[in-house]
């Protein structure tokens, strides 16, 4: 809690975001009793990291070495310095043989590259954590690692759906300083379309719907964005354990960019999460309504809803 005085008047403002001011923008994955703080940088490259571990078909202990090696070299930051010629998340060395300093500094380069050595450890998958990075990293603390071990677990429990809702983040209004924008040629607006490149590459091929050349009129609940060209749907079907991991993964994912990218809401599996004063709330339970149609449908425990600023 903090005592702030304007013009001679005392305020308090919690950190729950009860009060006049609200919590400023990061996430958390909480996991086990475990809360893990990240800014929405380090929230973006931990969420890439599990992001391709899980398009790469990897086990979640490959993102959870992935994720303490990064917090270890980077605090999970794009670093452009470091010891002698490293950089980037990973503190990979042009010099090493790691690629060209461009490269590395491409996050997306750099989480494939590091994920590419691990692979060739014959099991990785039973080692410890600080062991597993250290074969890969070749570090002079080999046991430095080890330090950052439970939150990688953490953080990589919640990011590959295996704790669904374990993952949030308070994001700003969507909304702020952006323009309205009317749908493209495929039926989405450029924000929208800019979440489906996004998720698209992380993911792979993935089926969408809720959208269509000319746009949706029908479908949907009244006042959709779906209307308006500014929602996807990210189908996970069927229905099973392992498709409503990959919907959580894909959901904590969007999160984690949800003020990059200016995500407004977010469905799935029975829960909503919208941006703005709202998003200090997490998670909350989604409740569609007696409309008609399958429930499971309507509660979206087959497809990820994202959707998108409307703009001024």
């Amino acid at each position: 809690m903090a005592l702030l005085v304007i013009g001679g008047a005392a305020l308090f403002s919690l950190r729950s975001g009860v009060g006049p001011l609200p919590d400023p923008e990061g996430c958390r994955a909480t996991v086990g009793g475990r809360a893990v703080s990240l800014d929405t940088e380090q929230a973006e490259n931990a969420s890439l990291i599990a992001a391709l571990g899980t398009k790469r078909g990897l086990p979640a202990r490959a993102a959870s070495i992935a994720l303490a090696t990064a917090y270890q070299e980077s605090k999970l930051r794009n670093l452009d310095h470091g010891d002698r010629d490293s950089l980037g998340l990973f503190q990979q060395r042009p010099s090493q043989g790691w690629g060209s300093a461009e490269q590395i500094q491409n996050p997306w380069y750099s989480i494939n590259r590091f994920y590419d050595e691990l692979q060739k450890i014959h099991g990785y998958q039973t080692m410890r954590i600080t062991e597993a990075a250290q074969k890969v990293q070749r570090s002079g603390f080999p046991e430095a690692y080890e330090d950052h071990a439970p939150d990688g677990r953490a953080l990589a429990s919640a990011l590959t759906g295996y704790s669904p809702a374990k993952f949030t983040c308070v994001v700003h209004s969507a909304d702020n300083d952006v323009a309205r924008q009317r749908p493209r040629e495929n039926g989405l607006t450029p924000r929208a379309n800019r979440v489906r490149r996004n998720v698209e590459r992380a993911f792979g091929d993935l089926p969408l719907g809720g959208f269509a050349p000319g746009g949706v009129s029908t479908g949907h609940q009244k006042g959709s964005a779906h209307y308006d060209g500014r929602a996807i749907d990210i189908f996970v079907r069927p229905i099973s354990p392992d498709n409503k991991r990959r919907g959580w993964a894909i959901a904590s994912y969007l999160m984690a960019h949800a003020s990059e990218l200016r995500i407004d809401h977010l469905i799935f599996d029975g829960r909503i999460w919208s941006a703005g004063l709202r998003s200090e709330q997490g998670w909350r339970r989604y409740d569609p309504g007696d409309g008609p149609g399958d429930r499971a449908v309507l509660l979206h425990r087959d497809h990820v809803h994202v959707d998108v600023a409307e703009g001024d």
